[in-house]
């Protein structure tokens, strides 16, 4: 008999509550349920290296299948069964290896043996999200789950570029196995708090990694109007597999353009050098099916946020990593790391040059190296009455009507704050004419959502230039945007450093039970946002 499903990892949960049937971002049942299972059989791998850990002993390939499977199962990252129970088979089938040639001791969870599909139908239902039937033991479990989804994706990222860090390792594997082992509540909730702290080390690991081998982003100009010349599209969040494009594409007489969370690519200095990268094209990922299909070439997706394809473009689409959709090409990683991009680039070479969807440009650039560069300035803007607030807007974008309340938001801010940004929730407000005070931009754009880095520690250099002994005296206030897990280990890192009062929308989670809500905001004072004119008035901004 078929299984239901059950997800509510993302801001998008079929009535606030979880999708049953299927995902309202495209996953089918069976989907779902292998992404569970998947999760499931890490906790296993995780459980086993640990055994391995205690006999002083430690083996490399087990962190890389920990990042990568548990990235393949945040939102909108791979829709593939297939490619879903070839992890499964490979990862249970690398615990076992593990497990007999150590002779490990390990818990009941991590002895799997599968070798026929009843196997694989047995670990979905081990591994399925209403197993625990205690709302409040399964919220804390889940949220804890969903952060090491957002450390497995930065963890990825920085590995890729050749940065690891096992004590983050060691610690995504104490979680994951103690997260479903501990029953006490109370222990869960302080396990949610060093996720959080994790969290912002993991973001420190990757924000090193991307400026050591790009350079430090700064401010520039990025052109959104379209060459007259063939192009590839490229999505999601791989600064590596962007620099791999741009190297084998070159002399190609074609133009890489960047889309959504890609956009802060072009505010580092390696990949300015290449005057192929003609721009940014689009907007932020829910948009992709229209814009997509104007851009006429091939679009190459290396994370999330994938939108299942219309039948019209899925022929141009190439995935790569983490990310895979049944029917379309995925380009492998090679034995030396590398990948081969020559079938996306002659394919390219065959199509019409993108639509024009925008004109002008806009500006980016703002992560911590530029804003501490600005210290002077702002201060002296803060003491002259200049600047009042800081306003941090990170956080994701969704297709949602009701997330008109962040361009309506930044649109009502009074002329004396500035937004600081990062993530695709930017494209709700990145292109108003907002203005500038005193030269600094209204909106400034640290980056991706794992450059919420550089708000962190712009409001740490805050808070020691201005002598201000708690992190919530400053003059920043928080309204967070979220949809899926990145956002989720974001909003942790916060609570771990102790920030306060933030408003996290335009709905809160649905995994969160009522009395987890009651508990985080009675600790943090964590609120979902109402309307733009009773949140403005809470924040004394009118």
């Amino acid at each position: 008999m078929e299984k239901s499903m059950f997800c509510f990892q993302c801001q998008e949960a079929a009535g606030g509550i979880g999708c049953s049937v299927k995902g309202v971002c495209g996953k089918d049942e069976r989907t779902a349920r292998l992404q569970d299972a998947l999760v499931y059989a890490l906790r296993g791998l995780a459980a086993t290296h640990q055994a391995l850990r205690k006999q002083g002993k430690k083996d490399s390939i087990v962190a890389h299948l920990l990042w990568e499977g548990l990235f393949t199962t945040i939102t909108n990252a791979n829709f593939d069964p297939t490619d879903f129970v070839s992890r499964i088979m490979h990862i249970t089938a690398y615990s076992k290896k593990l497990q007999e040639e150590y002779q490990l001791s390990v818990p009941s969870f991590a002895r799997m043996s599968l070798t026929t599909e009843e196997d694989i139908h047995a670990l979905e239902e081990h591994g399925s999200i209403l197993q625990e039937k205690d709302e409040n033991i399964r919220s804390v479990r889940e949220l804890i789950t969903y952060g090491l989804k957002g450390i497995a994706a930065y963890a990825y990222h920085a590995s890729h570029l050749g940065f690891e860090n096992d004590n983050i390792a060691e610690f995504v594997e104490k979680a994951l196995v103690q997260s479903i082992e501990e029953t006490e509540l109370s222990k869960l909730l302080s396990l949610v708090m060093e996720t959080g702290q994790y969290g912002v080390k993991v973001m420190e690991l990757l924000d090193k990694a991307n400026t050591t081998t790009f350079g430090h982003p700064e401010p520039t100009k990025v052109s959104l109007a379209p060459r007259n010349k063939p192009g590839i599209l490229i999505s999601g969040h791989d600064l590596k597999d962007l620099f791999e494009l741009l190297e084998q594409s070159q002399d190609s007489g074609l133009d890489i353009y960047t889309h959504s969370e890609m956009l802060p690519a072009h505010y580092y200095p390696v990949f300015k050098k290449y005057p192929h990268f003609a721009g940014n094209y689009g907007n932020a990922w829910w948009k992709q099916t229209e814009e997509f299909e104007a851009f006429r070439g091939p679009i190459l997706l290396t994370t999330n946020c994938l939108v299942p394809p219309r039948e019209s473009y899925k022929e141009r689409i190439y995935t790569t990593g983490p990310v895979s959709f049944p029917g379309t090409k995925h380009i492998p990683t090679l034995v030396n790391g590398k990948k081969d991009f020559s079938a996306l680039i002659e394919h390219a070479k065959t199509c019409p040059p993108p639509l024009p969807l925008e004109k002008g440009e806009i500006i980016g650039g703002f992560a911590h190296h530029t804003l501490q560069s600005l210290s002077e300035t702002v201060i002296d803007a803060i003491q002259k009455g200049y600047l009042k607030k800081f306003v941090v807007m990170a956080g994701c974008d969704g297709r949602m009507p009701s997330r008109q309340y962040y361009t309506d938001f930044a649109r009502q801010l009074p002329s004396d704050t500035i937004i600081l940004t990062a993530g695709c929730a930017k494209y709700r407000y990145n292109k108003l004419r907002l203005g500038d005070i005193h030269g600094i931009p209204r909106v400034l754009d640290a980056g991706q959502c794992n450059d919420s880095y550089s708000l962190v520690i712009t409001a740490l250099h805050l808070q020691k230039i201005l002598g201000v002994s708690d992190i919530n005296d400053l003059p920043i206030i928080y309204n967070i945007a979220w949809y899926e897990q990145k956002a989720v280990i974001v909003l942790l890192a916060l609570l771990s450093l102790g920030v306060k009062n933030i408003h996290l929308g335009p709905s809160l989670p649905a995994f969160l039970s009522p009395h987890i809500v009651e508990i985080l905001t009675k600790e943090f004072d964590i609120t979902g946002t109402t309307t733009v004119e009773e949140d403005l008035v809470s924040w004394n901004l009118l």
